[in-house]
Parts: structure tokens; sequence; C-alpha cells
């Protein structure tokens, strides 16, 4: 069986869908399938002059709005590229991006495209100022769920709180299948280690949606409290001067070491004690499996998929988003506690050991992907196929 898997970002990009997926072409790859990985460079902006045509909604309603008129360009880029690059016919594509899935139906419309959707773009933008609630290119990215509805062959997420969330936006929800995201355990290897600091570590972009203004307030609560600790943020971004600020002007600049962006943080994770993320929203929170999978005491917030992974005070501590005072709590829980912090780490472990690990990804995309026959050829490609049988005579 021949797979594409047509990602947005390329595989280098940081992310946990683009260091997912070449991980999964592995594991297919020595099961004897033949599966390719195809993105857009950076490079490729304003190259492609072909519209996409929008069938569930009108479009020209968003005309004007820069996001949708980005969103929209994009889009041609993705069709100039994918014209240029791909020549070749595949039993199915699996596309990992709304603009790669509804490009990848249009081009290949014989072809079986599934789409999974990994994350809200809408919902990272209006948590992080950038447009309002219920605006307009609100209504516009939201109603991309609508035409991924009615393109696609099949529409998978990777919890059962974001097909909650998408919802309100499509026909029918139910049909929407969930495969939680999978890691590959080699990546992972806990270390035995004894800090005598306990040292804090988060993994993200620097955003507003990731709620670190919350967990430096919540760092300055543990300070004011007496309890010792190091917080180590990995990860850049637009706020991190911000952060820096706010660090310095609540007296940890001694306690907090900001390293900038790191290509393989799970390298680096495994010699700290507890993760902490205080996310606003999160579709899955793929950064939690692989601190688990690290040995670490997890310490999130009550939404999305991380609502879904920690079972509060069984694997991990969940507290309210934007609640300082909260998390203040839950850290010193594990900072006083080395004890209840390794029992936290250990059944974090067991159950992302069990739940999160990649062959069972494997196995339910390979059960999703032999329900698809192979794709019949298109009329380019049996042209192409005729004249490859005339070239071979």
């Amino acid at each position: 069986m021949e797979i594409l898997q047509a990602l947005f970002f390329p595989p280098e990009q940081p992310g946990g869908v683009s260091s997912m997926v070449p991980y999964i072409q592995e594991r297919f790859n020595k099961m004897g399938w033949s599966m390719e990985l195809f993105s857009l460079p950076k490079r490729i902006r304003g190259k492609g002059h072909e519209d996409y045509t929008f069938e569930t909604f009108d479009v020209s309603q968003f005309a004007g709005s820069p996001i949708a008129d980005k969103y929209r360009q994009t889009l041609r880029d993705y069709i100039w590229w994918t014209k240029m690059r791909i020549a070749k016919r595949y039993d199915l594509i699996h596309a990992h991006h709304p603009i790669a899935a509804l490009v990848m139906k249009r081009l290949f419309p014989d072809t079986p495209v599934i789409m999974t959707i990994h994350s809200s773009y809408e919902r990272e933008l209006i948590l992080n100022g950038r447009i309002a609630e219920g605006s307009v290119e609100h209504r516009f990215l939201t109603s991309i769920y609508g035409e991924l509805e009615a393109k696609v062959d099949r529409l998978l997420t990777v919890s059962e709180s974001f097909r909650a969330y998408m919802a309100p936006y499509v026909k029918d929800a139910s049909a929407i299948g969930v495969i939680p995201n999978g890691f590959d355990e080699k990546r992972f290897k806990p270390v035995s280690h004894e800090n005598e600091v306990p040292q804090l570590i988060t993994v993200c972009r620097l955003v507003p949606a990731k709620g670190l203004d919350v967990l430096l307030h919540a760092c300055a609560g543990l300070k004011r409290k007496g309890y010792p600790f190091v917080l180590h943020i990995i990860g850049d971004g637009p706020i991190r001067e911000e952060l820096e600020a706010l660090a310095s002007r609540l007296g940890l600049y001694d306690d907090i070491i900001f390293y900038g962006y790191m290509l393989h943080p799970e390298e680096f994770m495994p010699f700290f004690d507890i993760f902490v993320l205080p996310s606003r929203a999160e579709a899955f929170g793929s950064v939690f499996a692989e601190a688990a999978l690290c040995w670490l005491a997890l310490v999130g917030t009550n939404v999305g998929g991380i609502a879904e992974q920690i079972e509060d005070g069984v694997n991990g501590l969940l507290v309210p988003p934007d609640d300082p005072e909260a998390l203040c709590l839950a850290l010193e829980k594990l900072v006083s506690d080395p004890s209840f912090r390794y029992n936290m780490a250990r059944a974090a472990w067991d159950k992302a050991k069990k739940v999160y690990s990649l062959q069972r990804v494997i196995s339910q995309l390979k059960a999703v992907y032999t329900a698809y026959p192979a794709a019949p050829f298109g009329p380019a490609q049996a042209q192409a196929q005729t004249g490859s049988e005339e070239e071979s005579r």
C-alpha cells in the first residue's frame, strides 16, 4: 500500500505533529508498507495563483480579513507546490493540516484522504489575543471544519474533548474518530537521579495560550512560602521578553532559567523532577505524555486533552486554568513531598507506556488505512500508466 503523509510544516519543524509522523513512517516502513512524507517548505510563500473553491460556505464574505486572505494564499501555495512535486499515484493520503487535506482531495479526488485535526488555530489566536471570539476571522476558521467534513473521506482527531469542541461546526461529530497521539518509547529514557533542590521544567512555545504568566505567579507564591526550586523554561516565542521582565518583577530572576528553543528536549527532560504547563487550552498536549515517559510528576490544567491524560491525584495534579493560587498549592504538594512526587511520576509513566505507545497508534491507523481499497486511477494517472507501459514495450 502506497501512503502519503501530508504535513503542513516540514518534519524538522518543532511541534508534536511534525516530530511524531516521521516515527509513524519508520514503523510502517519496517512492516513493509510504503509511506512517504510531504510538506510545504518555508520558502514557498506567495507562489501560487490557482484559487481553492470552497463549496460549503461563501468565502467572499471574509474578503479583506488579513488572516482569511493569508489562509487562502497558503492554499494556493500548497496547490502550486503539490502540482510541482507530486507525480506518482498513492493508494491513500493521510493529511495532518486542513490546508493539506483540502488541497490533496482537490488534486487527487479519486484517492481516499484521511484528515487528523491536531489542534485549533482559531482558539490559539483567540487565547493569544490576535482575534476576537465571533469575529470575521473566527467565523472563517471555524467554517473550515464543515468544509473538511464535506470533502475528506474520514475525519480523525486526538481527543474526545476536541471532538466535542468541533461538534458545533460539523453536521455529525459522532462520525469523527479519535486516535490519541502516540510516542516512540525508545526516545524517552528515564534517568535515576536525586536533585537536592526540586527541578521544575516546562516545554512550550512562549505565547499567552500556554499560561506561563500564571506559572510565574504560582512560583512567586511558592518562593514566598519558603520552598526552594529551580524552574527551567524550554521554548521561545513572542512573549519571551515579557516573561523575563515579569520574572524579574516577581523576584524570580535567580530561580528561573530561560533556554530558548531546543530541538530534542526529551534528551534533557529526564534529569528534572516536575513537569508543569498551565495551558489555557490544549487539543491533546503531547508534551505531557512525553514528560510522563521521562518519569516526571505532572501538573496541568483541567482543559482539553490534558484532562484526558491526567487523573487528578492518581497520575498527576490538575488545576483550573488562570488560577495561580491553585497551581501554587499543587506545586507545593510535589515540591514538599518527594515520596508523593515519585508515586505521581511512576503512575504517569505507567499510563503513558500503556495508553500512549506508538505501537497502539500504528495498530489503530492500520485498521483505518486498510478500510480503504487501493485508490483507482484518475485520468491523468491512467494516462501516465499507459505511457509507461508503452515505453516498456
